[in-house]
């Protein structure tokens, strides 16, 4: 039987890779993204289905369940990313500090947490015995994470409840935490030599990771031989950081 695939963000990046991979394997995969040209053009390029979403708005990730069938197999979030913050705003020139404060942990908090919240919620009676839920996390929740590490940290404790409640179905749910995965838009071309260069020395492997590293851990969580692993924050990162 085909299965059916959902990825959230799936217009680029990890989550792109992600698509592709399910893609590989004949999967029916569904994509979203925020913006109508990115989202047709990644499907038509990884020749799968694309809906346009923005995860972090309930009405649209209502209308997004209501576009797919009755039955879904995988559905991995992988939306997210930094905060979007205006530092002005319209007519201002000198915001208050903490104005901008709380719209930068709101705009990380909604991103990162709430668009794996409000689309799991919505599409998980569609996921029966067999079914799989993954959520991408980040290593930034375990050091110098911020208010990006802070949401990503709440991802992997909201993970070990959603486990637990959807487990007596025969469904998993795990959180995959990258490391540091070179070739996404994550750093917005903020990405310096000095600073590739010490993340990757921080690794025990000396290399970036990839986003098909990534690709290829969901794939492998949403497989058979792991039917046994759920509730769990799984590390992709060559050893940068151990839970030892």
């Amino acid at each position: 039987m085909t299965r059916i695939v959902l990825v959230t963000g799936g217009t680029s990046g990890i989550g792109r890779a992600v698509a592709a991979r399910f893609a590989a394997d004949d999967a029916e995969v569904f994509i979203t993204g925020r913006h109508t040209n990115t989202v047709e053009a990644a499907a038509k390029a990884l020749e799968v289905h694309g809906l346009v979403c923005d995860a972090t708005r309930p009405d649209q990730v209502s209308s997004l369940s209501s576009q797919l069938g009755e039955r879904l197999d995988v559905l991995v979030n992988a939306a997210g990313g930094l905060a979007e913050v205006d530092p002005t705003g319209p007519g201002s020139t000198a915001p208050d500090p903490l104005d901008t404060l709380a719209a930068e942990w709101q705009s990380s908090l909604a991103q990162n947490l709430l668009s794996a919240v409000l689309t799991t919620a919505s599409v998980q009676a569609k996921l029966d015995r067999g079914g799989s839920i993954l959520s991408i996390g980040s290593i930034g929740a375990e050091r110098r994470g911020g208010a990006y590490g802070a949401s990503k940290a709440a991802l992997a404790a909201w993970n070990a409840s959603l486990s637990a409640q959807v487990g007596p179905r025969g469904v998993t749910s795990n959180v995959i935490s990258a490391g540091y995965i070179e070739g996404t838009n994550f750093f917005r071309g903020k990405m310096t030599d000095e600073r590739h260069r010490a993340l990757v020395q921080e690794t025990h492997d000396k290399r970036p990771g990839t986003p098909d590293d990534i690709a290829e851990t969901a794939y492998f969580l949403a497989s058979p031989g792991a039917r046994h692993i759920t509730g769990q924050t799984i590390h992709v990162n060559g050893g940068a950081f151990t839970t030892r």
